[in-house]
């Protein structure tokens, strides 16, 4: 619940947003969403609420039934995934911006990787060997590498023409925003939500 009203209430921020609508499988969400300022005028399909459901799929679903129900169509997607409560209703705005003045058919948002695979990054095969995830080859020193980004769950921007046709948002031409690394946390563990909550305890003191 804390997690899904800091995304609302950052959504609410942005001003060029028309209209928030959380997408949902869950009827204590969806009253939760209304109280805080969402709407909620349709319900996710459980099949696309699963661990393993592809979340483009879920955009497309939310798309299509908001013009079904509305009879209008929609120019631009702005997903705002409740998993990153650290973001900043800029990060989001940045990545609308980018959509409209670019000829990008989705932004997203990254965030300088702590690891590179072609340094620091291993796989293992069935006897624990390890091998480097990629093959450095010619490449000198770690400082030659290419810079490698964690794609984070900051914020989306999608036009909704390549989203329809679309099996992957990398199906298009993908730009992106890059977001600070304490803006950029991702919640996935326990151990990421209580970090989350000291940095959110602490934000006053945060340099940003």
């Amino acid at each position: 619940e804390p997690l899904l009203v800091h995304a609302i209430d950052c959504a609410l921020a942005v001003k060029s947003i028309d209209r928030l609508i959380v997408s949902t499988d869950d009827e204590e969400i969806a009253v939760v969403a209304r109280e805080y300022g969402a709407d909620v005028p349709f319900m996710r399909p459980k099949n696309l609420a699963t661990d393993d459901s592809p979340e483009i799929l879920s955009w497309q679903h939310a798309i299509e039934t908001y013009e079904k129900l509305n009879k209008k169509k929609v120019d631009t997607l702005v997903v705002i995934p409740a998993t990153s409560p650290l973001r900043e209703p800029e990060d989001v705005q940045a990545c609308i911006d980018k959509l409209l003045k670019t000829d990008a058919d989705v932004v997203i948002t990254v965030t300088e990787a702590g690891r590179n695979p072609y340094y620091n990054m291993v796989v293992l095969d069935n006897k624990e060997n390890a091998r480097i995830v990629i093959d450095k080859g010619s490449i000198a020193g770690r400082q030659k590498a290419p810079q490698v980004f964690d794609v984070t769950t900051v914020a989306y921007a999608v036009k909704v023409s390549f989203l329809k046709k679309a099996n992957s948002i990398f199906d298009g031409k993908v730009k992106s925003v890059v977001i600070p690394r304490r803006r950029a946390l991702d919640i996935d563990t326990l151990l990421d939500f209580e970090i989350a909550e000291f940095l959110i305890n602490h934000k006053d003191a945060q340099v940003k």
